[in-house]
Formats: C-alpha cells, sequence, structure tokens
C-alpha cells in the first residue's frame, strides 16, 4: 500500500466522505436510570460532527429518516457544519438504539426497515474527497452493507480508507456475517482503528496486539484502543508507539471512541496531504491529539468533541 493518497484533482486537503447510519440513541437521564432521553447518535454520524467541530470538511452520505427523529439528527449535522448533499431521505423512520451504559455501553437496537440503513450509492463520488470512513452498523446491516462494501473498494483505490469496525451484538445482528464483513472492510483499509474488544470479536483466536501486528506487517497505520489504559499504534515500520488515556473526570463515555477516530482523521488530513506512513514521532503526536479529542467527550455529557489546546 503506498503512502501518498492516491485521490483525485478534485479532493480538497483535509475533506472525507463519512458513510453510515445515523440514529437515535436513547439513554438514561441523569441518575435516573428508568427515564431515556433522546440522543443524536450513530457512531459514523458521531464521527462526521466530530470531523467538523475539529475543523474539518466532512461529507456525510448516509439515510436520514422522515420522522422528528430524522429531523432533529438532520439539524445537528448542518449545524456542525457536516455536508448533507450526499445523503438520502427516504420515506421511513428513524432507527433505534437503546444504551445500557456501564463497562461496555451496551445497546439494544430496533433496525428494521428503517431510512438509517437506506445508504444512497455514492461510490462515484470517492475521488472528490481526501478519505472515506467506514464502519458500525451500516458495514453489517442490508441493504447498507452492500453499498458500504462497494463504496470501500472504490475508496481503496481511489483514496484514503480508514475503518473503525466498531463491533456489535444483538439479536437482530447475524454475527458469523457481520464479523466476515468487517473483516473484509479492514483487509481494504489503509487506515484501521480497533478497540481490544472489536481485535477480540473479529480474530478470537489471536491476542489483539497480534492482530495489529499482521495488520500493520501489511501495510497498514492501526490503532489499537484500550480506553482508559491508552492507545497504540502499529506502524508498517518501526516498533509500536503508546500513549496513556488524557487523565479526566468521567461523566460520559459514549462516543469517546468516535472522537478518537475524528482526532485521528484530522490529524492525519490536516497538513500537506493524506499521509499515513508515518515516523514513531509522528504516530505519537496523533495519538495525543487523538487521545486528547476522546477526553474532551468523556469530561461532558454528550458526543460532540472540542478541539484539545496546545496538543
Amino acid at each position: 500500500m503506498s503512502d501518498a493518497s492516491p485521490s483525485g484533482p478534485g479532493a480538497v486537503l483535509g475533506s472525507v466522505l463519512v458513510l453510515g447510519e445515523a440514529l437515535v440513541d436513547l439513554v438514561p437521564a441523569g441518575d435516573d436510570a428508568a427515564v431515556r432521553v433522546a440522543q443524536p447518535g450513530g457512531a459514523p454520524a458521531n464521527v462526521a460532527v466530530g470531523l467538523a467541530r475539529l475543523g474539518g470538511r466532512p461529507s456525510f452520505a448516509g439515510g436520514l429518516g422522515d420522522d422528528a427523529f430524522g429531523g432533529r439528527i438532520e439539524a445537528w449535522l448542518a449545524g456542525a457544519g457536516v455536508d448533507l448533499s450526499l445523503s438520502a431521505r427516504p420515506p421511513r423512520p428513524t432507527a433505534l438504539a437503546v444504551a445500557d451504559p456501564g463497562d461496555r455501553n451496551t445497546y439494544h437496537f430496533h433496525l428494521g426497515d428503517t431510512a438509517t440503513f437506506a445508504l444512497p450509492d455514492r461510490s462515484a463520488e470517492v475521488p472528490r474527497f481526501g478519505a472515506v470512513y467506514a464502519g458500525g452498523l451500516a458495514a453489517v446491516v442490508d441493504p447498507a452493507a452492500e453499498v458500504v462494501a462497494a463504496t470501500a473498494r472504490a475508496a481503496a483505490a481511489a483514496s484514503v480508507l480508514a475503518v473503525d469496525p466498531n463491533v456489535r451484538e444483538d439479536r437482530t445482528l447475524d454475527p458469523v456475517r457481520s464479523l466476515e464483513r468487517l473483516r473484509r472492510l479492514c483487509a481494504l483499509a489503509r487506515v484501521v482503528k480497533a478497540s481490544d474488544e472489536d481485535l477480540g470479536r473479529l480474530w478470537p483466536d489471536a491476542e489483539p496486539e497480534a492482530s495489529c501486528r499482521r495488520l500493520a506487517g501489511q501495510g497498514r497505520l492501526v490503532v489499537l484502543t484500550r480506553g482508559s489504559r491508552g492507545a497504540t499504534a502499529y506502524l508498517p515500520d518501526g516498533p509500536p508507539v503508546s500513549v496513556p488515556a488524557r487523565p479526566v473526570r468521567v461523566v460520559n463515555t459514549i462516543g469517546a471512541g468516535d472522537a478518537f477516530m475524528a482526532g485521528m482523521l484530522t490529524w492525519l488530513g490536516a497538513e500537506s496531504g493524506w499521509r499515513t506512513g508515518l515516523s514513531g514521532e509522528e504516530a505519537r503526536a496523533m495519538l495525543e491529539y487523538a487521545a486528547a479529542t476522546a477526553a474532551s467527550v468523556c469530561a461532558r455529557a454528550g458526543t460532540e468533541p472540542t478541539a484539545p489546546p496546545g496538543v
């Protein structure tokens, strides 16, 4: 895999096509676990908003529902500065994710026959962007999964494909087929960011660190996140580089991984073009920026990061 981005001549520095789901998270209202409040979410939508809040140029390609939830999501994305010209608005409701915050932030999903997974095929638009982000539920839920796969193949040939598998488990998801699809997505990617839990589910016969070394050895930039235990970048050339998590008083962990990804992509696309063949010093700077971005989400309610000062 080459280091220089082969994006088309019209690609804008720092531009990212974010592909996937925008849904509504039903999360506990404060300390009352019996009451839920509706909050716009979905890993790709969180990444798109994070990129915009950090000064990037994200375009979101997803399905926005024709109900009140869909309208709220559209206002949230547009208000952050996310371009929605590539999104679709089918006459269907919005998918719901009922959050059960805790050590693992588990969810129960209501996904069937929703606008959320009626993704438009924008694979022809890929050369306009410096990078393409994919992962999460849209990568495994039909009919969106076929669109994600086609766009990922286009991005692997014409852009920088960045993947966060964001493995989810739910009775509505086929675990075998879902993991196969996510493994194929990682195989196409030039950048993979995954948690230790993600990697343990994707490749249960190997330690997460071994999976990272294997993926990096094939020419990828791979970042392993471990929550409060920090993050490690595995480079195609050179030893792994680790940074600790930023110490904060944790108020919320929902969206922290998505903020980390937004921080990574912002750093990688900020200078003279998309570079993924990093030196150890550059990898450390990227990780520190991403860790500070994630910490800004953990320190308060909500999923929108703020740009790290002095990083």
